[in-house]
């Protein structure tokens, strides 16, 4: 028998069906298939020669099954995949082992089922069953596919407690548990206490340090893998590129963050890629994907490009970076360009290819496209619908938006945290608070409404509705607090006009060590600039110094906006001059700051340095300059400017830019010009344009051309007391006492009140103790 058995092993070993048949025809015609030791070798023959009909049948015919035959069965069903008979032989199994436990585990986290196999191993544990490498393995995987800490925490203690520390396959899933859930202290604890990491180890450790950012971290583990000697794969490369790919993302105003850092990242994932070149990995699909994925996200699409013709044989994720990557840069019709050729070579787009086509057209402005794609989906899954819900609310169709959130209903397709927040936005977009209350009561009734990210949408959707007190009370009653609950609050009062309210909130948010967003700062500085409150504004300036956010655009911008709305056009000019990154925003508020402070010819000189530095001038920066010129005189210049912005820059003036340059006119006398300018210009009907030509001939005592103006106005604007006002001004200027009583006494008849004035003063001494640390 011993001779049988040593036989069947080969067998096993070299994978022989035919003559492991011809031994189990041997077995039956001598009676040896009482022998249990034989039946589970067959068994093990069959599963590893992939017959599961034999398997099975020598299964069912073995008289006395152990516990190793029932092990063997499960373990070549696990083997296969079959997850239901799996379970099946599980759950009729007399006993189990420990072995049984672990292969359960293992094909459920192979077909997907975290979640179940962490069930599975938790009932182990209860049934007094002590994990062995092999089951934390795995285990210890799952955990970092959910991010459950807590439980990977728990099975580090007892990984601890049953001596398995040093064993280097726990320690590399322990070490990716707390790197993939960002908890770098502990993972860093780890890998020193590892006496031989390997490739896991290094890869796991890569890979967490770029979650946190970590790229110089990384890039130094990298170095220390060389140094180590350790086998440096496709599968770690990948890693380094992934930390590399982390620093092109792009603001709402689609500048990068910082522009030192996508160098750094850039320069890096070069020399990765010189050296995957180098190691012969330059055949490698997976890495290849990781250098398309690296040259995308930071934009050098011209790399990425290169990469993607030297793929042998691009995959369906080839396709797809280079889609996401055209994207990001907003050029929808490269994407679309990508798109096509990707069917016309034969790949079949999946999901991930549509969701990304959709925000390349959404990005890119195209919305009637992404819809058309989005029609094309045969099932979009509840991401494909954020995607288009998304790119209606971002362009401000909110209709179309809440009209696709309907229908998603209708499908059964069950929205998430995204989708509601989304629409929240669309509903405060359209000042539509009953469907915002409808939302509200949908998502208590899903208890959803005490999710932090929801909070935040329900809390700008009444601030945005004028319903403040809801939005406080949400607020308050939020069981724990995230930063991004505490900037829809700060907004939200802003939005409100209680200024001063948001400024103390935000003073309290300190005191409770939450640490401020670019955001929570610009919010702020807004406060500050809608009080007046220079004294407060440096405050805020200098925390943000401490911070380290003055670098950041979003806020210098708002800083730049503060310095010059509270007069202090010098401070403003010190911060616009050192920042690193401006974007179109920043230049229209620097400019607009010496026009209101009576710069007119500082304003010019910035306006003209920004064309020269390549940036291209928006409406905005059009209505910044010519108030520049009306302000200062400069009446040629803003003359020529304003001819400029439709031959040199392709805008058509609108009305604010129209009012503008007849302002600038009328200031200086040149009323002949503006009238001519008005009979031709689109917008001769606004009462703006006729309330800065009556203020103008004030200035200058043209009495005709006041009492036109004024005219034109009683029949536009019948219930505004400006002109009225003006008109008097002007008669009492000239010393016609009798036309002031006129106007006086038409003033009475008709009712018309004169808007009362108001000034305003700041209180240093109030709130001056405003950040704690």
């Amino acid at each position: 028998m011993k001779g049988i058995a040593n036989l069947l092993q080969t067998c096993i070993d070299n994978k022989s069906l035919l003559l492991g048949k011809v031994l189990h025809a041997y077995i039956l015609r001598t009676n040896l298939l009482t022998n249990t030791f034989l039946c589970n070798r067959l068994i093990e023959l069959y599963s590893k020669c992939n017959d599961p009909t034999y398997a099975h049948r020598t299964f069912d015919n073995t008289p006395q099954k152990d516990i190793y035959s029932w092990n063997a069965v499960l373990s070549f069903y696990c083997k296969t995949g079959n997850l239901t008979f799996a379970r099946k032989v599980f759950e009729q199994m007399p006993e189990r082992n420990v072995v049984s436990w672990n292969n359960l585990i293992s094909l459920m986290l192979k077909n997907g089922h975290q979640e179940k196999a962490l069930d599975v191993y938790k009932l182990m544990v209860l049934e007094g069953f002590l994990p062995t490498h092999i089951t934390f393995a795995s285990v210890l995987s799952a955990c970092g596919s959910v991010f459950d800490l807590q439980l990977g925490k728990r099975c580090h203690g007892l990984v601890i407690k049953i001596g398995l520390d040093k064993n280097i396959f726990v320690c590399n899933g322990l070490l990716s548990v707390y790197a993939k859930c960002g908890v770098m202290r502990e993972a860093v604890q780890i890998f020193a206490d590892i006496d031989e990491p390997n490739e896991v180890t290094f890869t796991s450790m890569m890979g967490g340090l770029g979650r946190i950012d970590g790229v110089v971290e990384a890039l130094e583990m990298f170095r220390m893998m060389s140094r180590k000697g350790v086998r440096i794969d496709s599968v770690s490369l990948s890693a380094v590129l992934s930390v590399c790919a982390k620093g092109g993302e792009y603001d709402e105003f689609g500048c990068y963050e910082s522009g030192d850092r996508l160098l750094r990242n850039v320069v890096l994932g070069e020399q990765i890629h010189g050296l995957a070149f180098k190691l012969g990995f330059e055949h490698d699909l997976y890495l290849g994907n990781s250098l398309l994925d690296m040259y995308a996200k930071n934009g050098i699409m011209k790399s990425a490009e290169m990469v993607f013709h030297t793929l042998g044989k691009p995959s369906v994720v080839s396709w797809n970076i280079m889609i996401a990557g055209y994207g990001q840069k907003g050029n929808s019709g490269k994407a679309i360009e990508c798109f096509q050729r990707m069917q016309f070579s034969g790949f079949k787009p999946d999901e991930v290819t549509y969701i990304n086509m959709l925000a390349a057209c959404i990005k890119g402005g195209d919305v009637e496209t992404a819809r058309q794609m989005f029609d094309n989906m045969s099932c979009p899954s509840v991401i494909s619908w954020n995607a288009i819900i998304s790119g209606y609310s971002q362009n401000e169709n909110h209709r179309e938006a809440i009209d696709l959130f309907r229908e998603m209903q209708f499908q059964s397709v069950k929205p998430d945290r995204t989708t509601v927040t989304v629409i929240l936005g669309s509903c405060a977009g359209m000042a539509f608070l009953e469907g915002g209350k409808q939302v509200h009561a949908a998502l208590q009734k899903a208890a959803l409404h005490t999710d932090n990210y929801v909070a935040g949408g329900l809390i700008g959707m009444y601030s945005k509705c004028g319903k403040i007190e809801r939005a406080e009370h949400i607020f308050s009653s939020m069981p724990e607090l995230d930063i991004v609950c505490w900037n829809s609050m700060i907004a939200g009062l802003t939005l409100n006009s209680l200024n001063r309210e948001a400024f103390m909130l935000f003073k309290q948010m300190r005191q409770g060590r939450m640490l401020p967003t670019e955001f929570s700062y610009a919010t702020v500085l807004s406060c500050c600039t809608k009080l007046s409150s220079l004294f407060q504004g440096r405050q805020v300036h200098s925390q943000i110094v401490k911070d380290g956010y003055e670098s950041d655009v979003f806020v210098g911008t708002a800083l730049v906006d503060m310095y010059c709305k509270c007069g202090d056009i010098d401070g403003a000019w010190k911060h616009f001059d050192m920042m690193p990154v401006r974007n179109i925003v920043t230049w229209n508020e620097m400019i607009h700051g010496y026009a209101q402070n009576g710069y007119g010819d500082e304003a010019v000189h910035l306006y003209e340095d920004m064309i020269a530095s390549g940036a291209k001038p928006d409406a905005v920066t059009f209505i910044a300059v010519l108030t520049a010129c009306s302000h200062s005189g400069l009446v040629d210049l803003g003359f020529r400017i304003f001819n400029s912005m439709k031959s040199e820059h392709g805008i058509d003036p609108e009305l604010d830019h129209y009012t503008c340059i007849i302002d600038c006119l009328s200031r200086a006398g040149h009323f002949h010009d503006a009238e001519l300018l008005m009979e031709k210009m689109p917008y001769r009907d606004d009462p703006i344009v006729w309330e800065v030509v009556l203020s103008s001939c004030r200035v200058h005592g043209n009495v005709s051309l006041a009492q036109q103006a004024a005219q034109e106005l009683f029949r536009l604007d019948p219930e505004s007391s400006t002109p009225y006002v003006l008109l008097a001004n002007i008669y009492s200027s000239l010393g016609r006492w009798d036309d002031v009583r006129v106007i006086r006494e038409l003033m009475s008849e008709k009712q018309i009140v004169k808007d009362p004035g108001y000034s305003w003063t700041e209180d240093k001494e109030q709130d001056t103790c405003l950040f704690v640390g």
